[in-house]
């Protein structure tokens, strides 16, 4: 990070120590997820490959209060850094072929991701992702939520909470014509073994109510993704087909973030994260988004 992104970064930052009042009409869970606040590192991924230390220090300048990992088994090597920064870690996504295709190569078990867990105290494991090939049947979904389960109960006797992260394509209909993976999931998840870390923007390109949805699952969603929509795109199910520049910071989209927030406190939500999976300055970005959240009403 140059010193002009550093400058603008520590400038946003300020922001973000105002108390912002629309937080507070959510009532305390509202505010925890202003002091909380997290970033899924998937936004910078770029900037994390180039500069793990720098990117971290910019995303703690902007003034977030925790990250969320991209890959349980990068876990040793960021904690070193967010550690000396008093960035907090409680959230991993683990690599998806491990419950998916986990002959795939260099896949690593589910009992591996939950040892790392483990190791470094995380609260939550994120399962968010299932590849094209996996995904089609009423047999395959039906088969993974049984996976799921059992991996959940292993993560929930660790002390550990497993999470299933969607994206749109699980709001398509399956091979019968009839049956979607969501309405699988949502019911055959056990939920006390899996809960759901809902992702606002895919929700909505794929057709759902973000706070509807969040009403219909209340006490089974532990996290949510925060991310804004670009007016103008319809219903879509294939995330290799969204245009980049649908991905938006928070407020510069269509979604109403105070309704969702509010929302998020109501269903008994743990705990929130921007994530921005496109962006062409993804620091300045992620600067606008907690900018955001903690402007005054």
């Amino acid at each position: 990070m140059n010193r002009r992104q550093f400058a603008r970064t520590s400038a946003l930052s300020l922001a973000a120590l105002s108390l912002p009042r629309w937080l507070s009409a959510a009532g305390p869970a509202g505010l925890r997820y202003r002091d909380t606040l997290g970033l899924q590192l998937w936004t910078v991924r770029n900037q994390m490959a180039k500069d793990m230390l720098g990117t971290l220090r910019a995303v703690k300048a902007a003034g977030y209060a925790q990250v969320e990992l991209m890959r349980t088994m990068d876990a040793r090597e960021i904690l070193t850094h967010t550690r000396e920064l008093g960035l907090k870690v409680t959230s991993a996504m683990i690599d998806w072929n491990c419950l998916v295709n986990p002959t795939a190569p260099n896949t690593a078990t589910p009992e591996a991701h939950l040892q790392v867990a483990r190791e470094i105290g995380l609260r939550y494991l994120v399962f968010g992702y299932i590849g094209k090939g996996h995904r089609e049947t009423v047999a395959q979904m039906k088969a993974l939520a049984a996976r799921a389960n059992d991996f959940g109960r292993k993560c929930r006797d660790a002390g550990v909470q497993l999470c299933y992260h969607h994206h749109s394509f699980e709001f398509a209909k399956l091979d019968d014509g009839a049956t979607t993976g969501w309405q699988i999931f949502t019911g055959e998840f056990d939920p006390a073994l899996v809960q759901f870390e809902i992702d606002v923007f895919w929700a909505a390109i794929g057709g759902l109510d973000p706070v509807k949805t969040l009403r219909d699952l209340r006490g089974r969603v532990a996290q949510v993704h925060l991310k804004d929509l670009e007016a103008g795109h319809g219903t879509m199910f294939d995330e290799g087909k969204i245009p980049v520049s649908a991905f938006k910071e928070l407020g510069r989209g269509t979604l109403d973030m105070k309704a969702i927030v509010a929302a998020c406190a109501a269903a008994g939500v743990a705990q929130c994260h921007v994530e921005q999976d496109q962006s062409p300055d993804p620091i300045r970005s992620i600067g606008t988004s907690i900018g955001f959240m903690s402007q005054p009403a």
